[in-house]
């Protein structure tokens, strides 16, 4: 028996475990449903179902089987509507947009062959795109009406290149683009994937990590509904179409919002998932069906779940199939064999799959091999598409999902449809391009072909106006992206939000409580107030945010149909459908996707939004570095503020909570600019600063700030000249004391909660050891390190020379520079490179652990004492200080060391 006769039959035994014991009662009861839906109707058949599986359950009763249709498509013939195109036009269009995809990645790797890109991912998702751009996509249109913004479509971006030939053909890229695809940095590139950083006025949203749209499309749909049920948009008209690769659906992000797109009722949301059965190296799911799975997710999450697995070539066969032989044989093929029967052509397949049935044989008699090749799957038939897209529009109550069944690499023959190695598949020789030339009948030339020459018919052919003619009624072309919004907002003067923290007056705060009061106080304000967007996700309390529930409530669209536990409380949990917190649960992952969609409404809304974003801190860069990066890509606006920061001020969390190295990863994004303040002041500084950059400048950058939750004194924001400390806490540091910068003998940096040791290690030195020290506020490492490395780029490349600004504010200091923080060491070591002087840097590398918060600081070395000693040492090395006084400076504070007990060893 072959390897596959083995596999079918081993598959039939598994789906006839059951055998029927009484099959004339099993046929009354099936005679009985189909008189109840000829008689009656389907939506009474329905019902009685629904019944009976209430019935069976209250009688302990449940079924084994998957909650699956059977292996058809969802909308059958009869009730397929009309469709409204060309499909002979359409048709040639889609073989002019396959055919320039391939070119240029062929061209692109022929004269560079470590460029890579993708040919097969477009040329099985093709019609699916083709479908929405002739008929559903709307672009933006003026007027401001109910669906005026357009739809948003988030592309499966290893189809990348089809969404540019596209491009092509509406006259947004030239030939050159198109010659220097992958190649941006000389001429006029296109980027690999879709990246709005890059294409800033075409690519709206960043998928190219996988799993990334697929949350961000659900989170988008739902914070379109919260604009709307806000009364700051209309956006009832508008969907959000999300196109993915069933090899994507494994990522954890895929599918772990799919209940809350549910829940919240959002049909204005379409997924179409490409169901080629096969992602980077093999199938999906080579024993089982993808396909199957996927319904059954998604249908018990709540979705609407519509299968378009079988293109109109089917539909004689499946007239003619009364016994129903293709449906048992589909159900009994496992998705690695389909993937077989896609790599060859049609004599195998009449001798693999119509001969294993004397029903299936018939059927396939009058076919000839050829009519077997091109029996088409259901994503590759335009009508089918149609029928599934327009029905997904017409549903209410429930998001959809189409699961489109495609080849990977459709078209494309023995060089890569349907092959394992189709994803990798970057060349194709002459004779694979003339067959992929023949294949979709296109007007090339053997010249052409071999030269890999890019194909747009006359603008007056009758393809070139029908291209434009359809896009003209669906409003314009898409995709494309508006860099900023047509009007900015108005930020309100510091003192209007923030005095208390100006004139601080030594009250104890954190500054996590500083920053939720200055929130709170923003939401107030007529102008900027209904922008703001409070998000957390599950912590709100935690943060000292529960005032906000009973000022602007919490968001949700059904209201609250519950009267609170709390109700007699002045912070009550209430829900509202007008609420403008977004309370996201335990999901970090859904919190920061519904803050790029916020962040994003200014390009996507025409609409400036001003999100804060407040988490534990250890939560963010670590937990979802890749949605940040993403949202950095897509220029978002708004704050990620990392509360309870730091290693040692969260003191009883332990390991998993206390975050050491956000503000080394956040140093890596370009575009985000990362603070940590210790007093309130420099909040509120920052805050102003941010806000002015983003909603009003609108610059494409995002702050990232973070606040503690120990309480301490706040000194006043100093008099004197302020513009100059402005200019100190926006760059990253200044003097505390800027008398005291020639005098002193050694130079304290202190960053966030450190800040308040390297003071109290300013006492010391003076009153133990008898040296004057200077204590510096370090609010920002990265962006001290950014300045520093701009400065040298000028002196390297310009004419004179520049000054790093750490190098400037050290420069007429006197002595050692000592560097403590909460965060590792590989963060005041970003600086090293622009310090004038001896440099020595105290941080908390290792894991974290649980205990009192001056406990944790003695155990990494960044208490009062360590940076004493480490001052001491310093001065030591240079000869200003006796040794002997760091020997005695250990035994007075019990530093002495003990060989492998730092914290960074395990």
């Amino acid at each position: 028996m072959t390897d596959l006769s083995s596999g079918i039959e081993q598959t039939k035994r598994l789906e006839t475990t059951n055998v029927d014991p009484d099959p004339g009662e099993t046929s009354e009861w099936l005679d009985a449903l189909d008189g109840v839906v000829a008689h009656v109707g389907k939506a009474r058949a329905q019902y009685l179902l629904d019944r009976l599986a209430e019935h069976a359950r209250a009688n302990g009763l449940a079924s084994a089987r998957m909650p699956v249709t059977r292996y058809l498509n969802t909308i059958p013939l009869a009730e397929q509507p009309h469709y409204p195109g060309d499909l002979d036009i359409e048709e040639r269009l889609s073989a002019a947009l396959r055919w320039n995809a391939l070119a240029m990645v062929v061209r692109a790797n022929r004269a560079y062959g470590e460029l890579g890109g993708h040919i097969a991912s477009y040329a099985s998702a093709s019609d699916l795109f083709e479908v929405g751009f002739n008929h559903f996509f709307r672009a933006a249109t003026p007027g401001g009406g109910d669906g005026a913004g357009g739809d948003l479509v988030y592309f499966q971006p290893h189809s990348s290149p089809g969404v540019y030939a596209r491009a092509y053909l509406e006259g947004f890229l030239t030939d050159d683009h198109l010659r220097h695809y992958r190649r941006e940095i000389a001429g006029p590139g296109l980027c690999s994937y879709p990246h709005p950083w890059l294409m800033p006025d075409f690519w709206q949203f960043p998928t190219g990590s996988m799993g990334i749209g697929p949350i961000n499309a659900i989170y988008q749909a739902r914070f379109m509904r919260y604009l709307q049920n806000r009364g700051l948009a209309r956006t009832a008209g508008r969907t959000v179409w999300g196109f993915f690769g069933d090899g994507e659906m494994d990522e954890p992000e895929s599918l772990g919002a799919l209940s809350l797109a549910a829940r919240e009722g959002l049909d204005n949301l379409v997924f179409v998932i490409n169901c080629n059965l096969q992602r980077l190296d093999g199938p999906v799911r080579g024993n089982g069906r993808v396909i199957d799975e996927l319904e059954a997710q998604f249908s018990g999450a709540g979705w609407n779940v519509i299968k378009v697995l079988w293109g109109s070539d089917w539909d004689p066969l499946f007239a003619r199939d009364h016994a129903g032989a293709l449906a048992r044989a589909f159900a009994e093929t496992v998705d690695g064999q389909f993937q077989t029967f896609s790599a060859n052509d049609g004599a195998y397949n009449r001798e693999r799959f119509f001969s294993q049935d004397p029903t299936l044989a018939a059927l396939a008699a009058q076919l000839t091999d050829t009519e077997i090749d091109r029996l088409r799957r259901g994503g590759h038939d335009a009508r089918k598409l149609h029928a599934a897209y327009a029905r997904a529009l017409g549903h209410r109550g429930q998001p959809t999902v189409i699961l489109a069944k495609t080849m990977k690499g459709f078209g494309m023959g023995a060089a890569g449809q349907g092959r394992m190695t189709t994803h990798q598949q970057k060349k194709l020789d002459v004779d694979d391009l003339k067959a992929f030339r023949d294949r979709f009948r296109l007007p090339l030339s053997d010249d052409d072909v071999e030269q890999l020459t890019f194909y747009k018919p006359a603008e007056d052919s009758p393809e070139m106006r029908y291209l434009h003619a359809r896009r003209a009624a669906l409003g314009g072309y898409l995709p494309r992206r508006r860099r900023a919004a047509s009007k900015g907002l108005t930020v309100p003067s510091m003192p209007a939000w923030g005095a208390f923290a100006l004139d601080a007056a030594g009250r104890e705060m954190s500054t996590t409580m500083v920053l939720v009061r200055m929130l709170t106080a923003l939401l107030k304000d007529g102008e900027i107030g209904p922008r703001v967007v409070p998000i957390v996700a599950d912590e709100a309390r935690t943060f000292g945010m529960a005032n906000m529930f009973r000022q602007v409530g919490i968001y949700s669209p059904l209201g609250q149909r519950y009267e609170p536990e709390d109700l007699g409380s002045m912070l009550y949990y209430r829900e509202d459908t007008r609420g403008q917190i977004l309370e996201e649960g335990i999901s970090e992952a859904g919190a920061i996707s519904s803050w790029i969609a916020a962040a994003t409404a200014y390009s996507v809304h025409d609409l400036p939004m001003l999100p804060f974003y407040i988490y534990y801190s250890m939560f963010g860069f670590q937990r979802i570095g890749d949605l940040i990066w993403a949202a950095a890509d897509q220029r978002s606006r708004g704050f990620l503020v990392g509360a309870t920061s730091g290693r040692t001020t969260l003191g009883g969390e332990g390991l998993q909570h206390q975050d050491g190295s956000s503000h080394l990863a956040a140093s890596t994004i370009p575009n985000c600019r990362a603070y940590d303040p210790a007093f309130a002041y420099e909040v509120a500084t920052i805050v102003d600063a941010g806000m002015r950059e983003m909603v009003e400048a609108q610059r494409d950058v995002f702050y990232y700030v973070t606040v503690m939750n120990e309480s301490y004194a706040q000194p006043s924001m100093p008099a004197g000249d302020r513009e100059a400390l402005r200019e100190g806490i926006l760059k990253g540091m200044y003097a505390l004391s800027p008398e005291m910068r020639t005098s002193a003998r050694v130079q304290l940096l202190g960053s966030g909660a450190i800040l308040g040791e390297a003071i109290a290690a300013q006492r010391m030195l003076k009153e133990d050891w008898g040296v004057d020290a200077a204590v510096w506020s370090v609010t920002s490492f990265s962006e001290l390190q950014r300045d520093g490395m701009e400065a040298e780029r000028q002196s390297r490349l310009g004419d004179a020379d520049v000054m790093p600004y750490v190098s400037a504010a050290l420069g007429a200091a006197r002595g050692p520079v000592i560097a403590a923080t909460d965060y590792v060491r590989a963060v005041p070591e970003l600086i090293r490179a622009y310090v004038p002087r001896r440099y020595v840097t105290l941080g908390t590398d290792g894991f974290g652990r649980s205990d009192t918060r001056q406990a944790l600081r003695t155990f990494f070395e960044v208490d009062r004492a360590s940076i004493v000693i480490a001052a001491l040492k310093a001065l030591a090395d240079e000869e200003e200080v006796e040794a002997d006084i760091v020997r005695e400076a250990r035994e007075r504070y019990g530093k002495a060391a003990e060989p492998g007990a730092a914290p960074w060893q395990c």
